[in-house]
């Protein structure tokens, strides 16, 4: 009881934490790219990012911490349903965006005279049916869950629980045709983000090379912005590829195990909750433009209040 107590706790400050951070972060990128002369593409990206995680950490934490409150039944079939698919659908679209990000900032910090640069997104707006391409793929990918997914059964040996939700044994044929279209697109976007982050890695490195030579007394080395976003994105593809595999190792294990490890089945879920809570807490401790969306709105805030003290 006490372990299952410090779950439940754990689960509901991830969910919570990680829903204000990305809520936060969200905002902070909507003001600053709403009211800025240039829409940059890497701040829709990252608004888009921020969406998904906070649909993953509600789809997928809200099952587990309203067990907390004692409301163990509080979602019939049709909700089951959507929470999962939407978890499921969110998370393969993050992986995706999540290749995006990555690939968009290594087109924008390469040279000019470089043939990447030719693909460089003229607008934030050429973003956009991306975004509708990774929903709707996902989406398909997902529709198996629709029927394979309730939230009671008459015999609990042929489902596998997940909260109160319950999954049907399906057949083996959909079982591996969707299994092959998930390795597939995690395949393809993986595979871009490791070559991208690689690119942006040699990029970096030859910058810094090159103001290690004209550094002297009277020079003071600064990293210009956009290397400096590059440098947070690598950051952020750091922490989302390490809670991904290690998600993945956990899930392979349990799938292999014959034996009922309750502890690696919690560890496991935690992970899926992971890249979704710390990455807000990476963009925040990275960016400075959220350090001065804050800063400026709380001036802004004293400003509109001084009039009022003063009366």
């Amino acid at each position: 009881m006490v372990l299952k107590f410090i779950k439940e706790t754990i689960f509901l400050l991830m969910t919570m934490v990680g829903t204000l951070g990305n809520i936060s972060v969200s905002v902070n990128y909507m003001i600053s790219w709403g009211g800025g002369p240039e829409k940059k593409p890497v701040h829709l990206i990252l608004i888009h990012v921020t969406f998904t995680n906070i649909i993953i950490l509600l789809a997928k934490g809200l099952p587990n911490t309203t067990v907390t409150f004692g409301l163990r039944n509080f979602l019939d079939d049709i909700g089951c349903k959507i929470l999962i698919y939407l978890e499921r659908v969110a998370r393969g679209v993050s992986i995706c965006t999540s290749g995006l990000l990555t690939v968009v900032q290594a087109i924008i910090i390469s040279p000019r005279a470089s043939g990447w640069r030719r693909l460089r997104p003229q607008s934030a707006w050429h973003i956009l049916p991306f975004f509708s391409f990774f929903w709707i793929l996902n989406a398909l990918i997902g529709m198996n869950l629709i029927h394979s997914i309730t939230s009671t059964s008459l015999n609990i040996s042929q489902f596998k629980s997940e909260s109160n939700c319950y999954f049907m044994l399906e057949s083996q044929k959909i079982k591996w045709i969707v299994l092959s279209l998930m390795v597939l697109r995690d395949a393809v976007f993986q595979g871009a983000m490791g070559v991208a982050s690689g690119y942006m890695v040699f990029l970096l490195h030859k910058h810094h090379q090159h103001f290690l030579h004209l550094q002297n007394s009277k020079l003071l080395y600064r990293t210009p912005p956009e290397l400096r976003a590059a440098q947070s994105v690598l950051l952020l593809m750091l922490c989302f590829v390490f809670f991904y595999w290690t998600d993945c190792a956990f899930s392979l294990f349990l799938s292999l195990s014959s034996v009922d490890n309750s502890l690696m089945v919690n560890i496991q879920e935690f992970m899926t909750l992971g890249y979704a809570t710390f990455s807000p807490v990476v963009l925040i401790h990275r960016d400075r433009l959220l350090t001065e969306c804050w800063h400026a709105q709380w001036e802004k805030l004293r400003k509109c209040l001084s009039p009022l003290s003063v009366q």
